[in-house]
């Protein structure tokens, strides 16, 4: 079979090599992978590891569709022929992941854990949830990372309600994600792009606004009559929680997702202290969870939004697309 693997980090150590297809152990699974969901922290793991220890060789990616190939010696979750997706955080399956104040919880496909960018893996079983019956495999990939960190943010750690605004950051997966999961639970949407041609196809998927970045705190504020934003989705990071700060609700929700402007946040205390909103991080979510977030796909026919689809060996192509900030997902289709 073929895998992406590399040495060392950095683009020009990847490599698409010819590797024997593995064995399911016992209470593993075989799955044959059908495609896999590209993610920022991808970009950044194979670039520098984001500061983390990884194995070497290492295959990039949490991501993936496919279809259970073989099953391992008791191994019973899953029949041979079903379709299955990926877990970001393989072992937590609900509740608290597993770490303390020390040690942090969070191993990883395509981390500390190595990932998916192959024709076939062997994971255990639990280390995946069934695909939703709605989606292709190209669609069905994009849940376990963008997917989840919107509905875990939103719904299972927001308890988002009807009638509540909610403001995504730029127009990636998470984005729109949330955009959508927003929609479907009857809440007003705000979306901020840098993009006229970006905010206009957000409108087309329905948010109500689309806002210029450079001014969106200041729109906010018009359009709401200063009374700010219930939920953000705080994808930029670093100093730009500020403008979050700035721009949410007495006692509002800031999720903060994203490290693009680096990682270390800040912002002032003052509203910090006395609107004394809800900041919390999201690291993904559980499998539980994202099995909610497949039976809400079913039912509400929500379609994850795919920028465009590469085949295998066109990894680096698609790393340069994820480069220039796409309009929701890239997606390698393995087979």
């Amino acid at each position: 079979m073929k895998r992406w693997e590399m040495d060392a980090f950095g683009r020009a150590s990847l490599r698409l090599r010819e590797v024997a297809v593995p064995e399911p152990g016992p209470g593993e699974v075989l799955v044959k992978v059908a495609a896999v969901s590209l993610n920022y922290r991808d970009k950044m793991m194979i670039e520098n590891g984001m500061g983390g220890t990884v194995g070497f060789p290492f295959t990039p990616a949490s991501d993936l569709a496919g279809t259970i190939a073989a099953v391992g010696a008791g191994a019973t979750r899953f029949r041979t022929g079903d379709r299955v997706i990926s877990t970001f955080t393989p072992g937590w399956i609900d509740g608290r992941p597993a770490g303390n104040a020390r040690v942090l919880p969070g191993r990883a496909l395509g981390g500390a854990l190595s990932g998916v960018l192959a024709e076939y893996v062997a994971f255990p079983e639990s280390w995946f949830a069934a695909a939703p019956k709605s989606l292709d495999s190209a669609g069905a990939s994009t849940l376990p990372c963008a997917g989840l960190t919107a509905w875990f943010a939103l719904v299972e750690r927001g308890g988002l309600r009807a009638g509540e605004s909610v403001l995504v950051q730029g127009t990636g997966g998470v984005a729109l994600f949330g955009l959508q999961i927003a929609k479907a639970h009857g809440a007003e949407v705000f979306v901020t792009s840098g993009s006229g041609e970006k905010r206009e196809r957000a409108r087309a998927l329905g948010a109500d606004h689309a806002i210029d970045r450079t001014e969106w705190v200041a729109a906010v504020h018009r359009l709401t009559g200063d009374r700010g934003i219930d939920h953000i989705l705080e994808i930029v990071g670093g100093a730009h929680l500020a403008r979050s700060l700035e721009a949410v609700a007495v006692h509002g929700r800031i999720s903060v997702i994203g490290v693009l402007e680096g990682f270390e946040v800040s912002g002032p205390v003052l509203n910090l202290l006395v609107k004394s909103p809800v900041v919390q991080g999201i690291s993904v979510g559980h499998r539980r969870a994202l099995e909610d977030l497949v039976r809400a796909v079913d039912a509400t026919g929500l379609s994850p939004v795919i920028d465009r689809r590469y085949a295998m060996d066109a990894l680096p192509e698609a790393l340069d697309h994820l480069d220039c900030g796409p309009f929701g997902k890239i997606v390698v289709e393995v087979g």
